[in-house]
């Protein structure tokens, strides 16, 4: 039987890493372009309400989605990695794109399990406290406004994110021996690391920009994958 061969394990994998990215993704996009605006222009008992029954079922798929997308997704990486080798990894354009795309992907995994859902945790708690006509937790608005930003900047991230995950099978972006690695591993790293201190660090309340809005969100996604190409094409075409 073909899917008991080899190949058939790696097919298997991609198959569930597609399944579970469509259903943690699509959600993202759910929450962001969806829920969150509804919220804005609805009634607080229409929004209470849905915060205690719909927003955790939601909540379940999401992060279980991220979940299986992060597993699958990096056993796919390590065993092309073991087909190709150290040296082919690096010298490749697969393994350059696939690597980024898998970067940006485990940092929007571990918004949503150590940041997203913890203080989504507290905002619900809050909803189901305060519809008994207990006390609302003090911080229950702060907590929202955390999780509200960290899931903006896995907006941004999954533009860049899908872009390099598509790339690293139809797009050759790295030639063979280029002198530019060093530079294009720091910068990456560097850009990634200031998106997310702009989601993580800081008064909550503060404007944040582009997250503030999901136009400014989506547009830096959109920008963030032309620095990135821009960066690939100087560094690691032409140096």
């Amino acid at each position: 039987m073909a899917l008991l061969t080899g190949e058939g394990w790696l097919f298997l994998l991609r198959w569930f890493h597609f399944l579970a990215g469509i259903t943690w993704i699509g959600l993202l996009y759910y929450f962001n372009l969806v829920q969150t605006p509804f919220f804005a222009e609805t009634d607080a008992p229409v929004r209470s309400g849905a915060i205690q029954k719909l927003v955790p079922r939601a909540l379940w798929w999401f992060r279980w989605g991220a979940m299986v997308t992060f597993i699958t997704g990096w056993l796919i990486i390590l065993h092309r990695w073991g087909q190709l080798g150290w040296s082919g990894w690096w010298n490749s354009s697969y393994g350059w794109t696939i690597t980024l795309g898998g970067i940006l992907g485990s940092v929007m995994w571990a918004n949503v399990w150590f940041v997203i859902w913890p203080n989504q945790k507290v905002v619900i708690a809050n909803a189901l406290q305060t519809a008994k006509g207990g006390p609302a937790i003090p911080d229950a608005a702060a907590r929202g406004r955390r999780a509200a930003l960290a899931s903006r900047t896995n907006v941004l991230f999954s533009i860049p994110m899908l872009f390099y995950m598509g790339a690293a099978s139809h797009l050759n972006l790295v030639r063979p021996g280029s002198g530019g690695k060093a530079w294009m591993a720091i910068l990456s790293a560097l850009i990634i690391v200031l998106v997310e201190v702009n989601a993580l660090v800081g008064a909550q309340g503060a404007t944040k920009k582009p997250l503030d809005t999901i136009q400014g969100t989506l547009a830096a996604g959109f920008i963030l994958a032309l620095v990135y190409y821009l960066m690939f094409e100087i560094l690691l075409r032409l140096m």
